[in-house]
């Protein structure tokens, strides 16, 4: 049976905070250095959920082994229609095509709820697997900070991306198309 991607349920949390941890423990994806509780994930998943937007799981077999969601960007009321996407895969299933099975469907599921851009804010430029994915799913890069986070004994860089949605694109697509004709 092929693995699902659906919407997280409260029953995935425990799972997702496994997940999660492994990644602030051992990974540069997350810029965090203690891993949030049961009790945090939760909250979290609940401001996500609650503001309509999407959260989602890979499911194999009754199995969570991946996740994703779109968070709010910014608080601010012209950011409405943006949010950063956030991906994490269990540890032992990285590699394995997870990541393009959750980001199209979170590109769906943010499009469908009306957000206009994405933005992907990925922790170390040495991250080259998201960087590839979101690549490959249409973003580009929109910007780097150098060495704006210190972990693990060493510092990091950000890499911010950017992808259109819905109207966004064409609106895009007619900018540029002027601009070639201009």
């Amino acid at each position: 049976m092929p693995v699902v991607i659906r919407t997280a349920i409260p029953s995935d949390l425990g799972a997702v905070t496994r997940i999660y941890a492994h990644h602030v423990s051992h990974g540069t994806g997350s810029f965090e250095t203690e891993a949030p509780d049961d009790t945090e994930m939760a909250r979290r998943w609940r401001e996500v959920s609650g503001r309509g937007l999407p959260w989602l799981v890979a499911d194999d077999e009754g199995d969570v082994v991946g996740y994703a969601y779109a968070a709010q960007y910014r608080t601010r009321p012209a950011y409405r229609l943006t949010v950063e996407d956030s991906i994490y895969i269990r540890a032992d299933r990285m590699g394995h095509g997870l990541g393009r099975l959750l980001l199209p469907a979170l590109l769906d599921a943010a499009e469908a709820g009306g957000m206009r851009q994405v933005i992907a804010v990925i922790g170390d430029s040495e991250n080259h697997a998201s960087i590839a994915l979101h690549r490959r799913f249409g973003f580009h890069q929109a910007g780097l900070l150098q060495n704006v986070g210190f972990k693990f004994g060493r510092w990091l860089d950000t890499v911010f991306m950017q992808r259109s949605l819905g109207e966004a694109v064409s609106e895009q697509q007619t900018l540029i198309s002027k601009t070639l004709r201009g």
